[in-house]
């Protein structure tokens, strides 16, 4: 009595996109660059490795790498692969030059002038409001006594000024208070999320204007 073979089973990767990442211009594109994954031994540092594309200089420094393609070189290189997939359907690649070394007259350049930028904003702010007034009008309600240049008033609310910005946005030079994210992140954050949708749904445009050129006879 002959034994027909065990069917083989076909290997599964489960497979999450990153949101963004950056690389190099001229080099190639891994798997392992976009993705977390799991999938057996055998196949997974093999995946990890797996060349998605070479960047040109006419696809921008922005590229779109979607997860249909991303499934397509999966399945080229594992035949009959099943392959399950988590999170966002798209990852976006930025391609930037080699790192180069932060220039020190720049960064003093934009300290100044974000410094006497943040103080004219103040002091144009306290004119608007007549803050010398208040400030006289409130010392005189203190004291009883009117006092045309309440200095120790003045001190201390400027003081005051620096300590309430310091818990505000939860920083100090590099040290922070706890983890919660500082509101400046928060809003770079949500500005950088927006950006990526824009450019997300420009891509996928262009690629259905491409996909549309290819069908016309």
């Amino acid at each position: 009595m002959t034994h027909s073979p065990a069917p083989t089973v076909a290997p599964i990767v489960y497979l999450r996109l990153r949101s963004r990442v950056r690389m190099i211009q001229g080099q190639d594109l891994h798997l392992g660059d976009v993705a977390h994954l799991l999938a057996d031994p055998e196949w997974e540092n093999e995946l990890l490795e797996l060349v998605l594309k070479r960047p040109q200089k006419q696809d921008g420094n922005l590229i779109l790498v979607d997860m249909l393609q991303i499934i397509s070189k999966i399945k080229e290189h594992i035949p009959g692969v099943v392959i399950e997939s988590l999170g966002k359907p798209h990852v976006l690649v930025e391609v930037v030059e080699k790192p180069r070394k932060p220039s020190k007259i720049l960064f003093v350049l934009v300290w100044v002038l974000l410094f006497f930028g943040s103080a004219l904003t103040i002091m144009n702010f306290h004119a608007d409001v007549s803050m010398m007034e208040v400030q006289v009008r409130i010392v005189e309600m203190i004291t009883g006594k009117k006092d045309k240049h309440p200095y120790l008033f003045q001190i201390a609310y400027s003081i005051g000024i620096g300590f309430g910005m310091i818990v505000f946005f939860n920083h100090l030079f590099k040290k922070k208070w706890n983890e919660e994210p500082t509101p400046l992140e928060v809003e770079m954050y949500l500005y950088q999320e927006n950006v990526d949708q824009y450019v997300v749904a420009e891509e996928y445009e262009k690629m259905a204007r491409l996909h549309s050129k290819d069908k016309q006879p």
